[in-house]
């Protein structure tokens, strides 16, 4: 029987301890295990290569994204450069979004220039633009869908096929979304991969990364190296976020409704220059996101017309959406991403990408919307009075 994704992400591990039957299943902090004699390991070894608690949520991850397998990072860094690692050799060419988030950017472009890979950045919702970059027969094409931060929206499935045609894997980066709203595997991707930092873990008090991939052959090849590099989750990590995962479905429907309202409010607003989120029917991807997407996310961004005087008494009157890094807690965040998420990338490349000065980022939290909209007409009001 297909279970919803409610369901598998409520009853990932639940009723399987034999021992004591543990609704719950146990945390096994062990580190290392014994042999049953001479050359006779059991199922687990060591921690790194394999842990009972991580497989559990790997499982959970895999079956919420309709993979062959997982494999649980230390971070969702690591389980970026785990597929990069994994896939790319020197030479190879890797083909990535302009507007991707700051670390990923950060990352290939470092790697690139000390020969690691190749790497091209351009705008993927520029036909031409990826036309002429898979005709340069790309390793590995990434895709970050809805983008962080400008939440631009790219047709996962029509990439997919054609990063296939010229011999490519396609690698999705599915943070903002999680599994509830979108399934890249479905959409003809290769691999997928999260920040379980973000909304899959969804309390701010672990971080984590997962690799998905739909051939069980490349799910053995990146756990191979996952365990070969030494960047495998440990297993208290595994169990919060598999305690998060349980409640992903419900914290995701409301955290769009939430979303929902602070939108309607911010479209009022004379100081808000420009809005950007998938759901608004002027955005370049609104009808792309409802075909492929299952909804329209929590996250959102807006420029603010205004100077960087304004910007600074706008977020220091803020007292509910706290001036942080990060996203997808149950707590509201903004982030001024040209200081926070993107200060990696050089600043012609950010300009060049859209990701202008004035932009701020918000990812709506599970707190009452009433209360999110007057905190931010608290500090729309003093930034017109400064």
């Amino acid at each position: 029987m297909t279970r919803k994704q409610a369901t598998i992400a409520v009853r990932g591990g639940l009723n399987d301890d034999e021992q004591y039957g543990c609704v719950v299943p146990p945390i096994h902090l062990s580190s290392t295990y014994n042999f049953v004699g001479f050359n006779q390991p059991r199922a687990h070894d060591y921690s790194r290569r394999g842990n009972p608690t991580r497989d559990v949520v790997q499982n959970a991850l895999a079956e919420l994204e309709g993979g062959a397998g997982a494999v649980l990072t230390s971070s969702g860094m690591s389980a970026i450069h785990l597929v990069c690692t994994t896939l790319l050799k020197p030479g190879d060419l890797l083909v990535a979004p302009h507007d991707c988030y700051g670390g990923s950017y950060r990352l290939f472009d470092s790697l690139s220039r000390r020969g690691a890979y190749r790497v091209l950045f351009i705008d993927q919702g520029d036909s031409a633009a990826l036309q002429a970059a898979l005709a340069q027969k790309p390793k590995l094409v990434l895709i970050e869908s809805p983008s962080n931060p400008l939440l631009r929206v790219v047709d996962i499935a029509a990439i997919c096929q054609a990063a296939r045609d010229v011999g490519a894997l396609s690698v999705v980066d599915n943070t903002f979304m999680s599994p509830v709203l979108q399934q890249p595997l479905s959409l003809g991707a290769d691999i997928v991969l999260h920040s379980c930092t973000k909304y899959l873990n969804g309390h701010s008090d672990v971080v984590a990364g997962v690799v998905i991939a739909k051939d069980p052959e490349l799910v053995t090849e990146l756990a191979w190296w996952a365990n070969n590099i030494g960047v495998t989750g440990a297993a208290f990590d595994s169990y919060l976020l598999l305690r998060g995962l349980r409640t992903l479905s419900p914290r995701m429907a409301q955290q769009q409704k939430n979303a929902e309202a602070v939108i309607h409010y911010l479209q009022q607003q004379p100081l808000v220059k420009k809005l950007y989120h998938p759901s608004l029917p002027e955005h370049p991807g609104h009808k792309i996101a409802i075909k492929q997407q299952k909804g329209f996310g929590a996250m959102l961004s807006f420029e603010l017309d205004g100077d960087e005087a304004l910007l600074r008494c706008f977020l220091e009157n803020l007292t509910l959406f706290t001036l942080a890094e990060s996203l997808g807690g149950v707590e509201s965040l903004i982030s001024h991403a040209a200081t926070m998420t993107h200060a990696g990338m050089a600043e012609e490349a950010r300009i060049a990408a859209g990701i202008s000065n004035s932009l701020l980022r918000i990812s709506v939290g599970l707190e009452d919307s009433e209360d999110l909209i007057a905190d931010l007409e608290h500090a729309f009001q003093a930034a017109a009075k400064r």
